[in-house]
């Protein structure tokens, strides 16, 4: 570095330019500044070696501008410029590491000498750096040197002790006596010539009496010196050998092991024994052979269980999963339980797994889940906690039942049993109709009021029309029945549907809005079910809305191919994923009391035994829509 990149911060141009004509005269690389945030900017992009700034200017003063450069680079060398009556702050400014301070004006002299300190503290302060540097470098080699001459006295000494405990061993191997006859394993001495002189008692029960034999017949897989065996490349190498191996016990039978093997050197450092000491693994084999089997029994049960299982960790992460969740809802694994079974971004307000976690305690609820393909499944969702070794609770299993069927059951059931509840009532008022209406017959036929008759005629025909329409509606829940279908004209027919529903919604201050163009075709439908179904949508559609300023309701058809696309949409509340994908479901509802969850069921049923279909498209507080295709006749 040679000293010559130079910032000059001053807040007054003339400063600038005549002490910056005067510092380049003198051989410096100058850039000037008027003020302390722009000279902050300058300073990181020049990187300068020497920095003069004023004390007193507009948006940052010197003193800070001189705390920012040291936090930046504290080699960088400051020095102030100051009036007469800055002088307090000038000598302030030493205690944050200034080099100096000058007063305006600044003659020549001042200012060589100035940047003559300046140098000399830069110089003084590199070789200050790098005579520490080498010095901590002398004391790393130095300290690096001792360790290392340490921990070589120290190996010499572990390598006489282990010497001396290795020929203590094999004494006692040799002697029949002492700890190594005690132990639980295999140990035996083994010479150059690769022959067994001695072994402890338990060698010779398993293995039977070996001593004088060689070396590599104890093994199965080993029939001569060339096929070396642990001890031989212990002599070969120097060094201890650790490997698997199998022995051939005194019957025959084979014995898995663990060898270890260590050299046992003399007075010279040559080697003149080997220790063997081999763990029989015949029990360790069984007992993993046990877990292997035990494993597998419980992951077929786990897999094949005809349940959804999971296992899920404290962050509510599916850690594992069974086949038959896997195959409804995918390869879930690393993903979180609310993304996989409701397709949410968030956990359940109500999430059984998350509240076992944190108590312990095994719970149940009973939810919807909708599958990869879309399909819509009651289950029985149950949690329990699963502890670890100190008793932690740290994962928990989700269980969850398919009760589909038997809520499909029920739910017909249930949904009869509330039917014929209501229509009784209706039944009641009918009754009664039917009564004055004989009674007005009669009468009339006794006076002969011809009239009389026929008023009392169409109030039975219509009491009877309105009984069949009721038997035939218990018939639908009791039992499937077949559509009564008529060729109608559908522009007409929705006309007449919508116009039902535009009371409605101009009673709730709804603007509905209507696109029913001519010559849509002609539609083969029950026409009493379908308009119905239609209804439902429409008035949904207002309750949507209802309350909501500006809450607008649109029915739109349009002929496309072979099928009538009718759309009803509207501008109210919205519904989130977990609403659309129940909204079909018998007895789900969105609206609170207001609602039965009858009405969408039925009208979903309705639309499909009409060969046709809907779609939903609906966000929160974005409205929604609802997209009935329905076949044309012909």
């Amino acid at each position: 570095m040679n000293f010559r990149k130079l910032l000059l911060v001053d807040d007054e141009e003339g400063v600038r330019r005549f002490l910056g004509l005067s510092l380049m005269d003198l051989g410096y690389e100058v850039e000037t500044a008027d003020n302390g945030r722009d000279a902050l900017e300058t300073f990181d992009r020049f990187r300068p070696d020497i920095v003069f700034t004023d004390i007193k200017m507009p948006v940052m003063d010197g003193i800070e501008l001189l705390k920012r450069i040291k936090e930046r680079s504290p080699d960088t060398e400051v020095v102030m410029i100051t009036g007469h009556g800055d002088l307090d702050l000038a000598i302030e400014s030493l205690k944050f590491d200034a080099s100096d301070f000058i007063t305006k004006p600044i003659s020549n002299d001042v200012l060589e000498v100035s940047l003559e300190r300046a140098r000399e503290r830069f110089t003084m302060k590199r070789s200050l750096r790098e005579h520490t540097e080498n010095l901590e470098r002398m004391v790393e080699e130095k300290t690096r040197r001792i360790v290392e001459l340490e921990r070589q006295n120290a190996a010499c000494q572990v390598v006489n002790g282990l010497s001396t405990a290795l020929e203590s061993v094999s004494r006692e191997v040799e002697t029949g006596s002492g700890l190594f006859n005690e132990l639980p394993c295999l140990v035996s001495i083994h010479n150059r010539y690769l022959e067994i002189v001695a072994h402890n008692t338990l060698f010779e029960e398993r293995l039977g009496n070996q001593v004088g034999n060689n070396s590599f017949d104890i093994y199965s897989d080993r029939d001569s010196a060339g096929n070396a065996c642990p001890v031989q490349k212990t002599f070969q190498t120097g060094k201890g050998q650790h490997s698997r191996e199998t022995f051939l016990g005194r019957d025959g039978e084979e014995i898995p092991v663990t060898v270890y093997t260590a050299p046992l050197p003399n007075n010279e450092g040559e080697i003149e024994l080997v220790l063997d000491i081999s763990v029989d693994m015949t029990e360790l084999q069984r007992l993993k052979d046990e877990l292997l089997t035990t494993r597998y029994k419980y992951q077929r049960l786990f897999d094949e269980a005809p349940c959804y299982i999971t296992v899920q960790d404290a962050d509510l992460n599916i850690v594992e999963a069974n086949r038959l969740f896997k195959r409804d809802f995918g390869e879930v694994e690393g993903h979180f339980c609310f993304e996989a079974y409701k397709h949410r971004k968030e956990p359940c307000p109500d999430c059984l797994v998350d509240k076992t976690l944190l108590d312990g305690e095994a719970r149940q609820r009973e939810t919807v889940v909708t599958t990869l393909s879309g399909e819509q499944k009651h289950v029985l969702v149950q949690a329990a906690p699963l502890h670890d070794a100190s008793g932690r609770v740290f994962q928990a299993m989700e269980l969850s039942t398919d009760i589909t069927e038997i809520r499909r059951l029920q739910d017909h059931l249930t949904s009869l049993g509330i039917m014929l509840g209501s229509m009784s009532h209706g039944v009641k008022g009918m009754l009664t109709s039917l009564d004055g209406g004989i009674y007005r017959l009669e009468s009339g036929l006794k006076k002969g009021d011809a009239e009389r008759v026929d008023a009392a005629t169409r109030t039975l025909k219509s009491m009877i029309g309105r009984v069949k329409k009721m038997v035939l509606d218990i018939l639908y829940y009791a039992k499937s029945r077949e559509l009564e279908t008529e060729a109608v004209d559908a522009s007409e027919f929705l006309r007449d549907t919508a116009g039902i529903a535009g009371e409605k919604a101009r009673s709730a201050g709804v603007e509905f809005m209507r696109t029913i163009p001519d010559g849509l075709g002609e539609l083969r439908a029950d026409t009493a079910a379908l308009s119905a179904a239609l209804i439902n949508f429409l008035e949904n559609g207002v309750d949507a809305c209802e309350g909501r300023d500006n809450g607008r309701l649109e029915l739109t058809a349009k002929r496309r191919g072979a099928d009538l696309v009718v759309t009803i949409s509207d501008n109210g509340m919205g519904m989130d994923r977990e609403t659309r994908e129940k909204i079909f479901t018998l007895f789900f509802s969105s609206k609170g009391k207001r609602g039965t969850g009858i009405g969408l069921f039925i009208s979903n049923q309705t639309i499909e035994q009409h060969g046709g279909s809907i779609g939903v498209d609906s966000a929160p507080d974005k409205g929604s829509a609802f997209t009935i295709t329905l076949p044309l006749a012909g």
